[in-house]
């Protein structure tokens, strides 16, 4: 998790839920749909709440999907990210492009499997942390996670084009029962495979006031089969990673 959401994409699904039946879906509501691990795109989520809320007739994805876009981005998702008015604008970075340097220095390879659009994915990558092209399996690339394959393509790509008993331990960092889902799902159509499922809370539970439902969402994670829990991104240091994943735990 590289990037706070909540109040971009989570705002734009609240805006979206609201402007076709004008209802604004709490928080609570948001993260027990994500909570059930196959909510991960955003528009599909939009169009749950609008079901269960009772609204009908449901929009066309295509009418979602655009009103979705113009409270997200705020222009033409392909244009110029310059020309963007929407939330976009509104997502604090959580990590620093130290971070990856470090993980690079310490011989880790790293990359991202995301459920953002790929213009939202490489706007943060390069344009705001100055990664240049790294490795990325964006939205359409790959079917939304949890199916594993996104991540099964990546992890290919950075073992060098192999995985299986011989290829170095892949570890997988994300903030949803989904993420945390997608590892469990590789590790099964990939037994040979070392996988460590690290997960993060999102930041908009890490306020004072919330710790009963930051707890909550804890739980979630490791019923879901989190092998480890982090405060955040930024507390993973490539010591302790190196660690967990010559332990395989």
């Amino acid at each position: 998790m590289i990037r706070d959401v909540g109040g971009s994409y989570r705002r734009a699904l609240v805006e979206t839920v609201k402007h076709f039946c004008g209802w604004s879906p709490q928080a609570a509501a948001i993260d027990a749909l994500k909570g059930e691990g196959i909510w991960n795109n955003d528009w599909d989520a939009a169009l749950e709440l609008l079901r269960r809320h009772g609204h009908s007739p449901l929009p066309a994805h295509a009418a979602l999907v655009d009103v979705f876009s113009r409270f997200y981005f705020g222009g033409d998702p392909q244009a110029d990210p310059a020309s963007w008015s929407g939330f976009i604008r509104n997502e604090p970075l959580l990590v620093e492009a130290a971070f990856f340097e470090s993980l690079s220095a310490a011989g880790i390879a790293w990359g991202f499997v995301s459920g953002a659009e790929p213009s939202s994915a490489r706007y943060v990558l390069s344009g705001r942390l100055g990664l240049g092209d790294p490795p990325l399996v964006a939205m359409g690339d790959a079917p939304d996670k949890p199916d594993p394959a996104g991540l099964l393509r990546l992890a290919t790509s950075l073992c060098a084009g192999t995985l299986g008993a011989g290829a170095p331990p892949v570890a997988y960092l994300g903030d949803t029962v989904a993420d945390v889902q997608t590892v469990l799902n590789a590790r099964r159509q990939r037994p040979d495979q070392r996988w460590l499922s690290l997960a993060v809370v999102p930041p908009h539970l890490q306020v004072p006031g919330l710790e009963e439902q930051r707890s909550a969402y804890e739980d979630s994670l490791r019923a879901a089969g989190a092998d480890r829990l982090l405060p955040s991104t930024s507390a993973l240091q490539p010591a302790g990673l190196l660690k967990w994943l010559a332990s395989g735990s």
